[in-house]
């Protein structure tokens, strides 16, 4: 059983609404997130990460409702269906074709997008008082190590960087990474 989680502070439910980025506990390191849906957020996030656009990025959730509107659930078969719900809430990513309507920003190059719905508890909080996903990324400037304390985000990010108080996931390796339509792995974990 999950330890109970404190609500999220005003102050960084705050900074999503006002499309700033933010650092969260994810199940193996800090996470970098920001509004999905705002183009100015992300931008900001991949100027922070020094991150090509092309690349796409990962959305993190707390259910799979949350999801629904960035992905194109009928170009996936129920087998496949049942083979991403079986993984989740946990450590997988899976790449599904995107809705038409899911901006660049997220898809970058592709025209599918990585998804996860996550399994730790701050995030399924975070996820669940914002009212939709974030863009997830690991929180390290380049070259420097994914951060795996709240401290390691502030002396890479600042003191003023908002950052969700919490502690990683036991997992030591990123989550892995899925294609949905051919089950291929895309990362290792």
């Amino acid at each position: 059983m999950m330890p109970e989680v404190m609500p999220i502070s005003d102050s960084i439910l705050d900074a999503l609404h006002n499309q700033q980025v933010i650092a969260y506990p994810t199940e193996a390191v800090f996470g970098l997130g920001c509004d999905p849906d705002s183009e100015q957020a992300v931008n900001a996030l991949l100027q922070l990460k020094q991150r090509p656009k092309e690349k796409g990025l990962i959305l993190i959730a707390a259910d799979y409702a949350q999801l629904a509107p960035y992905i194109d659930e009928a170009q996936l078969t129920p087998e496949q269906r049942e083979q991403i719900f079986a993984t989740w809430p946990g450590p997988v990513t899976w790449v599904i074709p995107a809705r038409k309507s899911t901006p660049d920003w997220l898809t970058g190059r592709f025209s599918s997008l990585a998804v996860r719905v996550s399994d730790h508890p701050v995030v399924r909080q975070l996820c669940r008082q914002f009212g939709k996903p974030l863009v997830s990324t690991s929180a390290n400037l380049t070259g420097l190590p994914p951060c795996r304390l709240a401290a390691e985000v502030t002396a890479q990010f600042g003191q003023d960087f908002p950052v969700v108080a919490g502690e990683v996931g036991g997992r030591t390796n990123p989550t892995e990474i899925r294609d949905a339509l051919t089950g291929e792995y895309v990362r290792l974990a």
